[in-house]
């Protein structure tokens, strides 16, 4: 068996105390409890630390050895939880960040300059990737995803959800025409994603349902990129509320449809390894993102 700390403590203790009754006191035990306590520590190296009669302690030449090494390693420890104990009351550290381009460049980047003024101790690295990716070989601590979760190895923070709506530039509308009705989509150019078939799905009621399957004149992987054809004239697209909130607020993009939108929001989940106790600079990005993303949620 294993010395442990708390036996180390109390053979620290006696010595620095000057005997076993003293040890105790200082300490809130009885002496016998004390006594065993040596006692076990001494039968767990097999030899004797302290000769002890009625009147005096003197440590053996082992004793001596190992009162050294104990008074290094405690100090060791207390230094070590001392140094967690800042560590947890004060966020620090490299916080590595994954997200999709759109997400990071609308909902993440316009709020960096605030997190780094309250969390100056905290690294942040910013990574975009459209797909999903491994969490433990991107060397990640938090990704942040949107739409439905499938994934049970990770645990998911819901940080709110995000309107989805049918959008055109003014200019392509112009050209076009508006569509007035769910059926008129047939005669546009209407973009959408190549990957993920469910992001082609709309949330326009009609005939069979909430939902309408769109099928695309034009594809791209990433919704930033469906976002920037849709500006430039292009055709219209069907995008979250957090990544084109500016453009329906400036008059860049029109929102169509209105009246037919079944009102679906995208769930915003931010993902990471399960942990016993949640890393105190993932906690503080987790809550500020939240609070602004309420903003975009419903």
């Amino acid at each position: 068996m294993k010395a442990r700390s708390d036996e180390l403590q109390v053979f620290v203790s006696v010595i620095e105390c000057g005997s076993i009754s003293a040890a105790a006191e200082q300490g809130g035990q009885t002496p016998s409890a004390i006594s065993r306590t040596l006692s076990r520590l001494e039968s767990k190296l097999g030899t004797t630390l302290i000769n002890r009669t009625t009147r005096r302690m003197d440590l053996t030449e082992e004793g001596r050895f190992f009162f050294e090494r104990s008074k290094a390693i405690l100090a060791q420890m207390d230094e070590l939880e001392e140094h967690l104990l800042q560590h947890h009351q004060t966020p620090s550290g490299r916080l590595r960040i994954n997200a999709a381009l759109p997400f990071m460049l609308h909902a993440i980047v316009p709020w960096v300059g605030e997190f780094r003024a309250l969390y100056p101790q905290i690294q942040l690295e910013l990574h975009t990737n459209d797909l999903i990716i491994d969490l433990l070989e991107q060397s990640t601590d938090v990704a942040i995803r949107i739409g439905e979760l499938a994934d049970s190895s990770l645990h998911a923070r819901s940080l709110g959800c995000s309107p989805l709506s049918i959008l055109a530039s003014p200019a392509y509308l112009e050209k076009h025409g508006t569509p007035q009705r769910v059926e008129d989509l047939a005669e546009h150019q209407v973009l959408g994603f190549t990957q993920t078939e469910t992001l082609n799905y709309w949330p326009l009621r009609h005939a069979e349902g909430d939902r309408l399957l769109i099928r695309p004149s034009l594809t791209a992987s990433s919704g930033e990129t469906l976002r920037e054809l849709a500006l430039a004239g292009e055709g219209i697209v069907c995008l979250s509320h957090f990544m084109t909130h500016d453009d329906v607020r400036t008059g860049r993009l029109q929102a169509l449809l209105v009246e037919a939108n079944s009102g679906y929001r995208q769930p915003i989940h931010a993902v990471y390894y399960r942990n016993s106790q949640l890393a105190l600079r993932i906690q503080c990005f987790l809550d500020f993102i939240q609070q602004k993303l309420a903003v975009y949620a419903c």
